[in-house]
This record gives structure tokens, C-alpha cells and sequence, in this order.
């Protein structure tokens, strides 16, 4: 299977270096995504050798970046692509368990909580939470059996990338990700990882450093992504609101 691997950076000078070295250790096919960079990350990409590169001239998010990935991955033909962060939690030995997961699914997920690792490390408790209750509520609305709604160290096959019409260019991007998988029928299959924060204090930006505003974020992009998609005919999204399965999920 021909399989692209692209990351997506923004302000990433301590460690792009490192993970691009580790990543080729297990494939010469990699595209980074520069969002914006404003530190030495640009610099440090133009010396890398045998990669390709996609700058953005202002920072637009990390859906945005993943966005572009698609879109490259699509122009290139690949079967799949395989997508990464570059901030140290995702190890790139992971690279071919997910991309000998992807040979019988559409969408193959890293989770950091489908089981436990000796590296694991301490999980921000506001992060664990989050997560927690997010995934809970997509696995009712949309009638998923995830384990870990945020993770963005993902496979995706091509096939599946041309069906995906992906809007949210912040954080909440995954999430829009869930709701179109759920609504095309999409195969999902996920894959344990280690959880694995270097930086425990790293923060989102702006108002998402606050976990009440993040969370309602969060909601707001799965509202407003369920109602782009198209659901089809007795989807279990389709008979209930939104806050009756909320409802419905506290009192178990």
C-alpha cells in the first residue's frame, strides 16, 4: 500500500528536527504542513532533504493544516495517508501498526485509552475529562464505539479522504471528522497507543485555555458538523436532539 505521512507544524523548532529523522525510519513518503510558523520552524524544513512541503503564509489552525494534508494526499494518489503531530506524543515506531490497520477500514484511529502502556504518562486531569465526556457523547449521538475522540495520530484511507467535506479549521476538527464518518458509514477501527504528554502545561490559545469555553467549543463544532452532513434514513442521530441524549448519557 502507498502511504503518505503528513504533519502538521506550527512554532515547532525544538522538535521537528527529531521526529522528522524518527519518521524516516519507517517511510521516505512525508509532507509537512507549516502553519504559519512564526519561530525557526521554516528554516529548519528548508535544510530537511526528500520531504515535500506545504506553507501556510499566516497560522489558520490545525484543521486547516489537516485540511491541506487531504487535499495533497488526494492530488498524489495515494491509498492512504497517515497523519501525526509533531510535539513529541505521537512515536513514529506507531507508523506501520496503523498502516497495517488501515488495510481493513476506512479510518483507523490511534487511542491513548483503549488500553494502558508503561510509558504512559500523567494526563492533564481538565484534557482527561474533556475527552472523556466528549467521546461518551459521540459514541450515543452518533451510535460510535470510540475510545478517544481527539487523537490526531490517525490513517485514513484516499478513498474515504474524497468523501470527507471537512469545514472546521481549529482543534475541534476531529470531531467533524466522527460526525461525517458516522453519517457516511465509514469502516472505523482504532488502535492503542501510549498517552504521552511531554508538556502537561502546553496550551491551546486564547479562550480554549479555558476548559468551559473549550468544551463548549467542542459542542459547537459537533452541532454545527451534523448539520452539514448528510444522514441517511433510521441513523440514530436522526430520531433524537441533542441534549435528550445528553440526558440520557448523564443519568447511566
Amino acid at each position: 500500500m502507498n502511504i503518505l505521512v503528513a504533519i502538521p507544524v506550527f512554532n515547532e523548532e525544538r522538535h521537528v528536527a527529531a521526529v522528522l529523522r524518527q519518521v524516516r525510519k519507517f517511510t521516505s513518503k512525508i509532507v509537512v504542513i507549516d502553519d504559519g510558523s512564526t519561530d525557526d520552524t521554516s528554516a529548519i524544513l528548508a535544510k530537511e532533504k526528500s520531504i515535500e512541503r506545504i506553507s501556510h503564509p499566516v497560522n489558520r489552525g490545525y484543521g486547516a493544516a489537516l485540511i491541506s494534508a487531504f487535499e495533497f494526499a488526494i492530488e498524489q494518489g495515494v491509498d492512504a495517508l497517515i497523519t501525526m503531530d509533531c510535539d513529541g506524543q505521537h512515536e513514529p515506531e506507531r507508523i506501520p501498526v496503523l498502516g497495517e490497520a488501515i488495510g481493513d477500514c476506512d479510518i483507523a484511529s490511534a487511542s491513548r485509552y483503549l488500553r494502558d502502556f508503561h510509558q504512559d504518562t500523567h494526563t492533564p486531569e481538565d484534557r482527561k475529562q474533556i475527552n472523556s465526556l466528549i467521546t461518551r457523547e459521540i459514541n450515543l449521538r452518533y451510535g460510535l464505539q470510540i475510545t478517544d475522540a481527539f487523537c490526531g495520530f490517525k490513517a485514513y484511507r484516499t478513498s474515504a479522504l474524497r468523501q470527507l467535506v471537512i469545514k472546521e479549521c481549529g482543534w475541534g476538527m476531529p470531531l467533524e471528522v466522527w460526525v461525517q464518518a458516522a453519517s457516511l458509514g465509514l469502516r472505523i477501527r482504532e488502535v492503542a497507543v501510549p498517552r504521552i504528554y511531554l508538556d502537561p502545561s502546553r496550551a491551546f490559545g486564547g479562550m480554549l485555555n479555558d476548559s468551559t469555553s473549550r468544551l463548549a467549543y467542542y459542542r459547537q463544532v459537533l452541532l454545527e458538523a451534523e448539520e452539514r452532513a448528510a444522514w441517511p434514513k433510521g441513523h440514530p442521530c436522526s430520531p433524537f436532539t441533542f441534549d435528550h441524549l445528553l440526558s440520557i448519557g448523564s443519568s447511566r
